[in-house]
């Protein structure tokens, strides 16, 4: 499954079934364009467990503040449309996993 970007709109609807990591970024990022590709590198592998969404913090402020996200990037991590867990700025792979193999 891709990655997918998300908007106010259509936020709450893609967090709400499974397990989703959220993660809160934007273009003038450098973090969140070093996780970029981890992110990547997850959503290949291990897509049967979690779907990844991005969510611009720059065009979609309303769920940014929603969230009280402060710092780029902020990943959630949703169950089931619950926030069971997150972390900010960069991760590295293997913790990223782990977060995920947590709540799998």
């Amino acid at each position: 499954m891709a990655i997918e970007n998300v908007t106010d709109k259509d936020f709450a609807e893609q967090t709400s079934k499974g397990l989703v990591l959220a993660d809160f970024w934007a273009p003038w990022c450098g973090p969140c364009k070093m996780i970029a590709p981890v992110l990547e590198e997850i959503d290949g592998e291990m897509s049967e467990k979690v779907q990844i969404v991005k969510l611009d913090v720059d065009e979609n402020q309303e769920t940014a503040s929603k969230f009280g996200v402060m710092s780029i990037p902020t990943l959630l991590l949703f169950k089931d449309g619950n926030v069971v867990d997150q972390v900010i700025g960069y991760q590295p792979k293997e913790a990223l996993v782990d977060l995920i193999n947590k709540h799998a």
